[in-house]
């Protein structure tokens, strides 16, 4: 690999071979944050690769997301992925902020 970089992208890894929740594909890019809490409230209830509380695994995965994509993610974007936190709140029965 001469000449070639090497791109390291340990998220993907941690994802695969973690027992971070299976999520849908794409989930993330959905344009509303009642579809993506639904989506990761679903994958967080069904997925058997999780070790916290559905809630926790369901938070922590948007979380990650968000903080992985760092500065490159979109104003409307993170907008979409603040209001989403709000939403699974109310969809596991917890006090919304």
């Amino acid at each position: 690999m001469a000449g070639k970089r090497r791109v390291n992208r340990w998220s993907a890894h941690v994802n695969e071979t973690s027992n971070a929740m299976d999520v849908q594909k794409d989930v993330f890019k959905s344009g509303s944050a009642e579809e993506i809490a639904r989506s990761l409230k679903l994958s967080a209830e069904t997925s058997g690769r999780r070790k916290a509380s559905p809630f926790q695994s369901a938070m922590s995965m948007l979380n990650f997301y968000i903080n992985r994509a760092g500065k490159t993610l979109p104003d409307k974007q993170r907008k979409t992925l603040e209001a989403t936190k709000n939403d699974l709140r109310e969809d596991f029965g917890r006090d919304p902020k």
